[in-house]
């Protein structure tokens, strides 16, 4: 093809500037489509993006020949069941993050996709940008040496709506109808790890590799939502590097920093911020980079679809590396420590685990 039309299924706030625009800035790349649910606001979304076409229903959008790959912007609920009616229509797919509820529905689509031969993208958008590749650079050329470990450590404030605040007895407890989808497990599969904290590990990913081994524990710590609030773990990659993490979203500030530990020095930065600098300490200097970020955060990645997908060269987020990242947050996630009140002989305690 010469260039690519697309079609986004879920025109909502990451696809106001994050994404959205990038679809028809990217070269080679257009923006012909767009869907949500609400029919009307579907339509306000087409006419200020000058997008020519608007649907409430997905599989409309997905059958228009005038679409050649689809975008897929809505909550992780819908990503599985969407994902397979677009590799069914031989589509090409770049979808958001997670790419499946559990580890076990990203594999089974992934493989869904891979038998029906159509690519599948995920939005790891960091891998697109300089900032982050620069590090990549950094480790190839053996700036600190060999590396042994890494160190992820991700804060954030709780929230501060009274709606979210930790009700005085279990009855009052907040509707999860009216939490942000991000907090409620049956929409987003878990907590806040899967929506932010997954950015640490697939970069961890996308500079060592698959991660070999992972042990991990998550709490509700606050019991301001039903998903946990935090989360910890160890892990060893592949290549015999071990690495640790902890997720805090329920801590006094907002605050985070990977380390990237080697022989020779370290390199650190932050993680969400993707304007902040790299710092890079050796034994003979400290050096500061500064980055800027484009106006549109994912259109590197984005212009990497669309390369890879026009036979230009290969886009390094895929449905491959989204898996393997799922499998190691299933992982740090697997075992549950107590909340606050319960107590060891409590029956429901130790149906969420009993760490004594």
């Amino acid at each position: 093809m010469a260039e690519v039309r697309w079609g986004i299924i879920g025109c909502g706030d990451v696809t106001e500037r994050k994404s959205g625009p990038a679809f028809r800035k990217a070269e080679g790349s257009r923006l012909v489509a767009v869907m949500r649910r609400d029919g009307r606001r579907a339509a306000d979304y087409a006419a200020r993006h000058g997008v020519p076409k608007w649907y409430d229903d997905a599989e409309r959008l997905i059958s228009d020949p005038d679409v050649d790959a689809v975008y897929i912007a809505t909550p992780p609920v819908a990503h599985v069941g969407y994902i397979r009616q677009a590799a069914e229509a031989g589509k090409p797919i770049y979808c958001e993050k997670p790419l499946g509820m559990s580890h076990t529905e990203s594999r089974d689509v992934v493989r869904f996709c891979a038998e029906r031969n159509v690519p599948l993208y995920a939005a790891y958008y960091r891998r697109g940008l300089d900032k982050y590749r620069k590090v990549a650079e950094l480790l190839q050329e053996g700036k600190i040496g060999e590396v042994r470990c890494v160190q992820v450590a991700m804060y954030d404030r709780g929230p501060e709506q009274a709606d979210l605040r930790r009700p005085a007895e279990p009855a009052e407890q907040t509707a999860p109808a009216e939490l942000p989808w991000r907090v409620r497990p049956e929409v987003s599969g878990g907590g806040l790890l899967l929506d932010i904290g997954s950015h640490a590990l697939d970069l961890l990913d996308f500079y060592f590799g698959p991660i070999a081994e992972v042990k991990g524990l998550l709490s509700n710590l606050a019991g301001l939502y039903p998903a946990e609030d935090t989360v910890s773990g160890t892990w060893r990659f592949e290549s015999g590097i071990h690495g640790s993490g902890m997720w805090c979203f329920v801590a006094d500030r907002k605050e985070d920093q990977l380390q990237i530990l080697g022989t020779a020095g370290r390199i650190g930065f932050s993680v969400l911020d993707v304007d902040g600098p790299v710092t890079v300490s050796t034994e003979s200097e400290t050096e500061t980079l500064i980055f800027d970020s484009p106006e549109h955060v994912q259109q590197p990645l984005i212009q990497l679809v669309v390369d890879e997908l026009l036979g230009i060269r290969a886009c390094p987020s895929t449905g491959e590396s989204a898996m393997r990242t799922d499998r190691v947050m299933e992982q740090l996630r697997a075992t549950q420590s107590l909340r606050p009140g319960d107590t060891p002989d409590d029956p429901k305690a130790k149906e969420k685990g009993d760490f004594r």
